[in-house]
């Protein structure tokens, strides 16, 4: 009697090693990528997206603006363009007189 696994054997045990290692290199590029994003999060936080500078916040009636202190770049978050355009026009020329210099 031969102790010999069966072709079919082979194959499933070969595909659950390959299923296995597959698992934990998804993994590590998981836990590579949440990384990188935190690396690129605190490399870029608060920086002007134009030119790299700082940004200075502005909370305006609620309205978080962000403007760059060097290329003068008014930046919104998610949410924020929504919020000023439902600002009257009187409103939204309020909210930018407070950048003019």
């Amino acid at each position: 009697m031969s102790l010999r696994p069966s072709e079919k054997e082979e194959e499933y045990f070969a595909r659950m090693e390959y299923e296995k290692k597959k698992k934990l290199e998804e993994e590590k590029h998981k836990a590579l990528a949440e990384e990188e994003k935190k690396r690129l999060k605190e490399l870029h936080f608060m920086r002007c997206p134009k030119c790299g500078m700082e940004l200075i916040e502005i909370d305006y009636k609620g309205i978080k603006v962000d403007k760059c202190s060097e290329c003068e770049g008014i930046w919104l978050d998610a949410g924020e363009l929504e919020a000023v355009s439902k600002l009257e026009k009187s409103g939204i020329d309020k909210l930018f007189s407070v950048f003019k210099k």
